[in-house]
């Protein structure tokens, strides 16, 4: 067993092709596309890496690769923290000694760039994909969310690594009508402080992505672990699911016209990946346009209101109007996630909504010298 660096285009293709052998027996894994795996990777062609700077490493058992794994620092994360973090994502491992190796190269690598804690996997932030699944093994994941054979968290662990905290995911009924809890506080909300509630203008696309931006940072920077993203990431994460946007999908709450709120449901796109099983070409690309527009499943990736805002009333009625939408869309269900383990507000309101939990998520730490 050793464990090398990523060094040429050539390892990085090998570092990316891993993964598709792994998990090429696993019903429920959603191949994603090798070149959007390789911009993600790419310096330049992701603005994560204009504040942060990654190592990525192989693991060989002779020749063969039986690992992987990538390690990262990121200068954002340690100032709006406060700690030095490094933290390791992209990991897959044939075999407990592969983990045991891959993870040390993770550790030595962070240890020299000065951090204090190892932490994962975060692939690269918890703005990414993050978490490691530990419950949740009979399904397909939603969009942007992981999946992992079920061995990892003991081999994980057995290296040295200890939970440092757990990620649900939700699956809700959408309601024929919004439940009358819903209806009465978001109509309290809209009269005590004149919210209006509208969908997204996608012929004002940039304009309505510039409301997103006033909202996302400032709604989530309490959450532990969260990484304000930057302006760049925005656009570029923006880019990426645009073609999947469903405007009505969109809300956002104002008062006089400025945002104070905004939800945003993105159909399944792992629908259409999962029939494309990875590649393109020659029919891949025909599935995956035929498919978009059938797909009757979606992800709550985000409902953020601003500090002054929350306990308004103002999450009830962005909840209320993406109900209507989704159900005027035909969707039954919804996948609402991930949630911190300890944000017991909103698990309330969704286990009121008659939501079950889907599947556990878990990131891992080592305290480092």
């Amino acid at each position: 067993m050793e464990v090398v660096p990523v060094q040429t285009a050539k390892d990085l293709d090998r570092f990316i092709r891993y993964v598709y052998d792994r998990y090429r027996n696993e019903p429920h894994w959603v191949p994603p596309l090798p070149s959007d795996e390789k911009a993600r990777l790419t310096p330049g062609k992701n603005p994560y890496f204009e504040h942060a700077e990654a190592a990525y490493f192989l693991a060989l058992e002779g020749g063969r690769v039986v690992g992987r794994i990538a390690a990262t620092v990121d200068r954002n994360h340690d100032a709006f923290q406060g700690e030095r973090q490094a933290a390791f994502g992209f990991f897959e491992a044939d075999s407990p000694a592969a983990t045991a190796a891959l993870l040390a190269a993770a550790e030595e690598w962070g240890r020299a760039k000065g951090a204090q804690v190892l932490r994962g996997p975060l692939s690269f932030t918890t703005n990414d994909e993050c978490g490691l699944l530990i419950e949740g093994f009979d399904h397909r994941p939603m969009l942007l969310m992981p999946y992992n054979v079920r061995e990892y968290a003991a081999w994980i662990e057995a290296a040295g690594l200890a939970k440092a905290k757990d990620l649900y995911e939700w699956r809700v009924p959408v309601p024929e009508t919004p439940q009358p809890v819903f209806q009465r506080i978001a109509s309290m909300a809209k009269k005590r402080d004149r919210i209006t509630v509208r969908p997204l203008e996608m012929k004002k696309f940039n304009e309505e992505l510039g409301r997103v931006k006033t909202v996302y940072n400032a709604a989530w920077e309490r959450n532990w672990g969260f990484v304000p993203m930057t302006d760049a990431e925005i656009d570029h994460m923006a880019s990426q699911l645009k073609p999947a946007v469903v405007p009505d999908l969109v809300q956002f709450a104002e008062v006089d016209g400025a945002p104070v709120g905004f939800g945003l449901i993105l159909p399944d796109v792992n629908v259409a990946l999962a029939k494309v099983k990875g590649k393109l070409f020659p029919f891949g690309i025909v599935k995956l346009l035929w498919t978009l527009p059938r797909i009757k499943e979606g992800r709550l990736l985000a409902l953020g209101v601003l500090g002054e805002y929350q306990r308004r009333g103002v999450g009830a009625l962005l909840v209320e109007a993406l109900m209507r939408a989704t159900r005027r869309r035909g969707y039954a269900m919804t996948e609402v996630g991930w949630t911190l383990e300890d944000n017991d507000s909103v698990h309330q309101l969704i286990l009121g909504s008659g939501g079950t939990r889907s599947a556990v998520y878990r990131i891992y730490e080592k305290r480092l010298a």
